[in-house]
């Protein structure tokens, strides 16, 4: 495990991809699992303040995504416990609009198969946003429906929408996922992490 941590820490694969966009930055890959871990959270892609701190979910997004796990700083980033696994690494950077640019495909292709083997005990995987879904699930629809079906995929898998505060809309649109989804999903985590 820490052969691959260390591999996917150093690459620089899409550095050439990156210095073509708008933010022309480097690759800065952040890395977050150990094989212990128990849960496991698979999102989309480091945004520009992850990429700037070294440590996924350090944005305002984070804040909202360990609010709505009922979870606390240091249980959110206790790797032996957490492994956070997105579709890419890095942060995509943006496009001429200023919006985020969608995670690169090679980074699942080069890494996904052997960190997932390597994550062998995982029990409850919480997959955050379209992208993760859709590889995760293999699912095509998407996130409203994918989520609205979460108790197809419950207790070991739980679909979230992604927690930016551009949802915010979405959530009042949508209370069901408050009333209904996040008490099951704290109660079903709260168990795996209390079983030593």
């Amino acid at each position: 495990m820490s052969e691959i941590f260390d591999e996917i820490a150093v690459c620089r694969q899409c550095a050439p991809r990156f210095a073509a966009t708008k933010t022309a930055h480097s690759p800065r890959p952040v890395p977050w699992f150990d094989p212990r871990a128990k849960v496991l959270i698979a999102g989309q892609a480091p945004g520009m303040k992850v990429h700037k701190a070294g440590r996924p979910f350090a944005d305002p997004s984070g804040d909202r995504l360990r609010s709505w796990l009922g979870l606390a700083e240091d249980q959110f980033y206790d790797r032996s416990t957490i492994a956070i696994v997105p579709m890419a690494f890095c942060f995509p950077g943006y496009d001429a609009k200023g919006a985020d640019l969608p995670p690169p495909p090679i980074c699942a292709q080069l890494w996904h198969t052997r960190v997932m083997a390597a994550l062998s005990a995982i029990r409850i995987t919480i997959l955050v946003g379209g992208y993760a879904q859709k590889h995760h699930l293999g699912v095509k629809t998407g996130v409203t429906e994918t989520v609205a079906g979460w108790r197809a995929h419950g207790p070991r898998v739980y679909p979230l929408p992604h927690p930016s505060w551009r949802n915010t809309a979405w959530l009042k649109k949508n209370p069901w996922f408050e009333a209904d989804l996040l008490p099951a999903l704290r109660s079903d985590l709260a168990k795996v992490l209390a079983d030593d």
